[in-house]
């Protein structure tokens, strides 16, 4: 791997100083719940709010069926598909970042309507994009039941593309994590690589420098140019995540893991356990371009980034099952660790040397 860069930043700033303030988006996140959850009518009354704000999606209750419901965007990857010129992609990106959310829940999506907001108006973007948003919709087995189209040329550089996504589920078999115990296995499902997340830093690493690496810059150990390897689409978790629930009765957890990395598994609905992963994946090689080139440290590159887990599923005993599944969907899996008794709710990544609580790893 080549080495003529510079040093970008230090250890947990890289992502702040590239233009992401987690720390400062948590506190107006914070103000924002207090303002909103007023708005929720009491539990048994139609539409009660089932679930706390934070989680991957919420369920309202709408007489008695369970309405699952989550919004979400592609963020700043739509700047790489700007700079590669390809925009049939992005809408599967759009599609995966809220169905993924969904399934968290346990529920079935059923539809997604998009935002696409637009500096100017190209016919032939439009059409690149709404490509993409079908064969999204068609890896979920949703429809695209509607949307809004914005010109904002005083507001919007490019364009931003985000959906809202909706699903049903029933109400007793809504999946929190609240029945999770110590010794449950976690499985790790493959990433397609970046996903969603993190590409400011990324781009900051590659892009912002006295030496820009070229869109074409073939990835170390796999040949692949650069842009094409951070355009790579989402993957869309749905139809086996929806099989597992059909046939495996002892799912405790689904957790989409996104921005915050393994930290997501924390969000489970339990406040006793915690996790030990102990066997991850080799990380593939577009996270360790970032870490190298971004001088990013390991505790933030697993605060940012899937680094090769994009989603896991924890049960019981039935890991065979799972895994038999998840194989004949064409998916890698693993078992990457266990549920640990853990009031705090960490999680713990012994081979990094890492330890995490809430947003942040700390290296032991």
């Amino acid at each position: 791997m080549t080495t003529d860069h510079h040093p970008l930043t230090s250890s947990h700033t890289a992502y702040r100083d590239s233009g992401v303030d987690t720390d400062e988006a948590d506190i107006g996140l914070s103000r924002l719940v207090k303002r909103i959850t007023p708005t929720w009518p009491r539990h048994g009354n139609f539409g009660a709010v089932l679930l706390p704000i934070g989680y991957f999606a919420n369920v309202i209750d709408v007489g008695g069926i369970g309405l699952a419901i989550c919004t979400d965007g592609v963020g700043s990857k739509a700047i790489i598909a700007k700079l590669m010129n390809k925009y049939d992609t992005i809408g599967i990106d759009c599609v995966a970042v809220n169905v993924n959310d969904l399934i968290c829940v346990g529920a079935q999506p059923v539809s997604l309507v998009d935002y696409i907001a637009v500096e100017r108006v190209e016919a032939k973007v439009l059409d690149s994009i709404a490509t993409g948003l079908a064969e999204g919709a068609a890896q979920a087995g949703i429809s695209i039941s509607g949307g809004e189209t914005a010109q904002l040329e005083d507001v919007v550089r490019g364009f931003d593309l985000a959906g809202t996504a909706v699903g049903t589920v029933s109400l007793d078999k809504i999946v929190t994590g609240r029945h999770l115990e110590p010794g449950d296995c976690v499985i790790g499902i493959e990433s397609s690589g970046i996903h969603s997340n993190g590409l400011t830093l990324a781009r900051k690493a590659f892009f912002k420098r006295d030496r820009p690496l070229p869109l074409e810059y073939p990835l170390p150990g796999k040949g692949v140019p650069l842009g094409e390897e951070l355009l790579r689409p989402t993957l869309i978790y749905v139809s086996e995540i929806m099989e597992i629930l059909r046939r495996i009765p002892d799912v405790k957890a689904l957790i989409n893991i996104t921005s915050d990395g393994l930290l997501n598994l924390s969000r489970v609905d339990n406040a006793r356990v915690g996790f030990r992963i102990d066997e991850l994946p080799p990380v593939p090689e577009i996270f360790q371009l970032i870490q190298e080139y971004g001088n990013v440290g390991t505790a933030e590159m697993f605060e940012v980034y899937n680094m090769g887990v994009g989603f896991c599923v924890v049960v019981g005993e039935s890991v065979g099952p799972v895994l038999s599944i998840l194989e004949q969907h064409g998916r890698k899996a693993w078992v990457i660790g266990k549920a640990i008794e853990d009031p705090t709710k960490g999680v713990y990544v012994p081979r990094h040397r890492l330890e995490g609580h809430k947003k942040r790893f700390r290296e032991e």
